[in-house]
């Protein structure tokens, strides 16, 4: 029997946490290992019961969601869980450095505890996935033990883009460059093996992933982030003029994270 999601909530609204306690709590697979009112008492909660998930307020007395999340990069021995951060308003500045300190999701103040659900699961896979991996008899790529892994500066870069996390070709789109930083070797076979493992992952079909992976890359391209665009893909095309293909846009953001984090 697969074993329970464990959770930590943390939010000094002490309705909110009720009301969130009850609602998990009624879920057969969610475990609510602790409750916080304070950033404090939050970290406290990480280090004592090791939960898997953390839903953390970014607002908060006595230490906030952000000084949680530093914490948590101070000490990196530390079991991390995955971080569903909620906040009352958004604002660019603190996104980006929220995303670069670990946060996996954000969720806007006033929001729908079934989304809440959702985004909890979704979250528990990747922990399914990465441990799956971890345990494959193919031998993994040596990453660079760092505070800011992979994953987050690949999250960070698609958000900097401009592409949205809500629509379905985000976390193809994502998948595909983890991978190809993984595995080089994946860009001579998008068709045959790249969009297939996706696929499989979500349960779907290639040609959805293929056509999801296009969609968003065409949504950033419409969002106009120029300056951002160009400093990204620099001089590799005239982003004004042209939109990459897939298979350029995975590429090129592969490789820029394979020279970022000396991946070899």
């Amino acid at each position: 029997m697969e074993s329970k999601t464990r959770i930590v909530v943390a939010d000094d609204n002490r309705g909110l946490c009720q009301l969130l306690q009850s609602y998990l709590q009624n879920q057969e697979d969610f475990q609510i290992v602790g409750i916080a009112y304070n950033g404090i008492d939050a970290w406290n909660l990480v280090q004592s019961q090791e939960p898997d998930v953390l839903i953390i307020d970014l607002v908060m007395p006595v230490l906030d969601g952000m000084g949680v999340l530093e914490k948590m990069a101070e000490y990196p021995a530390i079991p991390r869980p995955k971080v569903i951060m909620l906040t009352a308003f958004g604002q660019d500045s603190l996104t980006h450095q929220a995303i670069m300190l670990g946060v996996d999701y954000f969720i806007l103040k006033p929001f729908d505890l079934e989304i809440l659900e959702k985004r909890i699961r979704s979250l528990k896979q990747e922990i399914i996935d990465i441990s799956k991996s971890r345990s494959a008899t193919t031998p993994a790529v040596s990453l660079p033990e760092n505070r800011f892994n992979i994953s987050l500066e690949a999250t960070a870069m698609m958000h900097q883009i401009g592409i949205p996390a809500h629509v379905k070709g985000y976390q193809y789109i994502r998948d595909a460059i983890l991978m190809v930083v993984e595995d080089i070797s994946l860009l001579g076979a998008v068709t045959r093996e790249l969009y297939p493992a996706i696929a499989q992952k979500y349960d779907t079909v290639p040609s959805r992933v293929e056509r999801g992976i296009r969609h968003v890359i065409e949504l950033a391209w419409e969002r106009g982030h120029t300056e951002t665009l160009k400093r990204i893909f620099g001089y590799s095309m005239n982003i004004e003029r042209q939109k990459p293909t897939n298979l350029e846009f995975i590429a090129l953001l592969a490789d820029k994270l394979r020279i970022m984090n000396k991946v070899v």
